[in-house]
């Protein structure tokens, strides 16, 4: 018997239209499935019924693997899969096993021999490094930083010290936390470290702003405050050398003038 296929399947990161978020493939292709690995039932259910999925959501099985998932629980959860019946896990905001549980099943589906297919959806972290301005080359997600501010103060310094190997770096904040970090990481970081704070991407409020840390600390409180949504906070740093970064708005603006050439060169007179 051929195993089923293990599906990630994404979800809005805010509210708003479902087809903004997730190609009409995906949600085509959703409908072939009804058992799905979730960290939260409720706000599952909530999202598949806004996916439109045929079935009613009482006849779909939802299986809860928390955000912690147990692992003497995953070969259970996965023998359907085993047995030839197709699943997915759905993200609670994003995408599935990035900053977000299902990494421990989907590496439990690879070595039973379980197919496993990504679908495509929004990425906060993506989306906010494509916005940014900084380095997309080479980057570093960190995930949450410490919630003491000595150890929080430590990490960005180490993150700093990283980036001056044009390393862009990125984490993530909670919404009832996000200004405290803010406000702590231009305090912290250097006077030419390039800090982007993106919120509530995809949302009502969403706010996308690069500035140097001196500037933000110039910045009024307004320009300064947040909103109390889901945050991405990033920054790059200038080399210890003293060299521009490779994603610096001065190299940008060199190999602009290096574009532009006469609209008569290599033509024959």
């Amino acid at each position: 018997m051929m195993s089923g296929a293990l599906y990630l399947l994404p979800n809005r990161i805010a509210q708003g239209p479902v087809d903004a978020a997730l190609p009409a493939d995906v949600l085509k292709r959703l409908a072939e499935i009804d058992l799905f690995f979730v960290e939260a039932a409720k706000s599952a259910r909530a999202a598949l019924k806004a996916f439109g999925h045929p079935k009613p959501v009482a006849e779909l099985t939802i299986e809860e693997i928390g955000h912690d998932p147990n692992p003497e629980k995953i070969d259970a959860w996965l023998a359907p899969v085993v047995r030839g019946r197709s699943a997915a896990i759905l993200s609670e905001s994003g995408c599935p096993g990035i900053a977000d549980p299902g990494a421990q099943i989907v590496a439990r589906a690879h070595e039973l021999g379980i197919r496993v297919v990504p679908w495509v959806g929004p990425s906060s972290i993506l989306l906010a490094l494509m916005a940014s301005g900084l380095d997309g080359q080479r980057f570093r997600f960190v995930g949450y930083l410490p919630k003491h501010e000595a150890e929080r103060r430590e990490a960005m310094l180490a993150m700093e010290r990283a980036s001056r190997a044009s390393e862009t770096q990125i984490f993530i904040e909670t919404p009832y936390r996000n200004q405290a970090v803010f406000d702590h990481l231009i305090e912290t970081l250097s006077p030419t470290t390039r800090i982007t704070a993106a919120v509530d991407i995809g949302g009502p409020e969403e706010s996308i702003r690069t500035k140097r840390a001196d500037d933000w600390r110039k910045a009024s409180e307004s320009e300064r405050t947040l909103p109390k949504s889901p945050a991405v906070f990033l920054f790059l740093a200038e080399p210890a050398r003293g060299e521009a970064p490779r994603y610096a708005p001065k190299h940008a603006a060199r190999k602009g003038g290096l574009r532009r050439a006469s609209p008569h060169k290599g033509r024959r007179s």
